[in-house]
């Protein structure tokens, strides 16, 4: 049963830290204090946090967000060789562990999913996860048909979606890119899946090349305790253009009793969320501001700075109806 969520007003303040394995670290963007259990977001290849700028305010109604910024993306340096899908996960679990979070539900989004998915299937007492458009599809597990079907899907993202993903991809660079991309291509994310035994949320786009209805429903059947769902009108990066939804579907599954359901259900059109997600004019010369105070925080490698861009954004876009 879908429930609609009551609108109220989420933290704005973003503080900033860093986790360090080494010399490599991850950034960790989080907002709220207190709730019934944290959330833990983790972007995919080439983008940033940003990518959850839009989900993790109304998650925040339920518990504190601390969404990553990974090693060679958003910003954060890289180190001098690729980090591989395991060392990822890796760092995911001393993020946790340095953070004191003993179950908090974790969230994937592409690459992301493969970390997600690797570290559950080692983790005892990860007890609920989400994955969001997963990859890589084992029956297209080439880079040039990669290639079309990422392109295929952005052909149906959002401009804000489409403007993050060009910025996340200049911060990280041709090179980087280059070298963690085989890394991504390579991992056999169902064969870990038979392992994870958290209670596991799978969604998807309806016009998600990149993560196709076929191998979601592969997934869904190789997870021994999971539910999934399509929701309709959205691509790759459907958390961004309907946070609302994946929102609701994210805190149904967390209060829903564990179980196993390999149907792939579609979020009903009636259901979605019919607010105006356009700025003002005043909104968006904010955003804008803040997004430049950020990317001067970033080139600076001054993480107050950071905070004060990012938390400015979040005000920016926050409904004023919620204030």
């Amino acid at each position: 049963m879908l429930r609609k969520r009551r609108r109220t007003a989420s933290s704005t303040e973003v503080s900033v830290t860093r986790v360090y394995d080494g010399s490599t670290y991850a950034r960790v963007n989080s907002i709220g204090h207190e709730g019934e259990r944290a959330f833990v977001l983790v972007p995919g290849i080439g983008v940033s946090s940003s990518y959850f700028e839009r989900l993790a305010p109304i998650l925040n109604d339920f518990g504190p967000v601390h969404a990553l910024d990974l090693p060679g993306f958003g910003g954060v340096p890289h180190p001098e060789s690729a980090l591989s899908i395991r060392g990822y996960a890796d760092l995911l679990d001393k993020v946790l562990d340095e953070l004191g979070l003993h179950d908090p539900i974790i969230v994937g989004h592409s690459m992301g999913t493969q970390i997600v998915a690797d570290l559950a299937s080692r983790r005892a007492g990860i007890s609920t996860i989400v994955l969001i458009g997963p990859v890589v599809n084992a029956a297209e597990r080439h880079i040039g048909r990669q290639a079309l079907r990422f392109a295929q899907s952005a052909w149906h993202e959002t401009l804000r979606v489409k403007v993050l993903a060009v910025s996340g991809y200049i911060f990280c660079g041709p090179k980087w890119f280059s070298r963690v991309l085989p890394e991504m291509m390579r991992y056999p994310i169902e064969e870990q899946l038979p392992q994870v035994t958290a209670h596991t949320l799978v969604i998807r786009g309806e016009y998600d090349a990149v993560s196709p209805r076929d191998w979601v429903e592969r997934i869904g059947e190789l997870l021994p305790r999971s539910r999934s769902w399509e929701m309709p009108g959205a691509a790759h990066s459907v958390m961004h253009a309907h946070a609302e939804e994946v929102a609701r579907l994210c805190l149904d599954h967390v209060r829903q009793p564990p179980g196993d359901d390999d149907r792939l259900r579609h979020f009903p059109e009636h259901a979605l969320d019919p607010g105006d997600d356009s700025l003002t004019l005043g909104q968006a010369v904010r955003a804008t501001q803040a997004r430049i105070t950020e990317t001067i925080g970033i080139l600076t490698d001054d993480d107050e700075l950071l905070e004060r861009g990012k938390t400015a954004h979040a005000e920016a876009l926050q409904d004023p109806h919620e204030r």
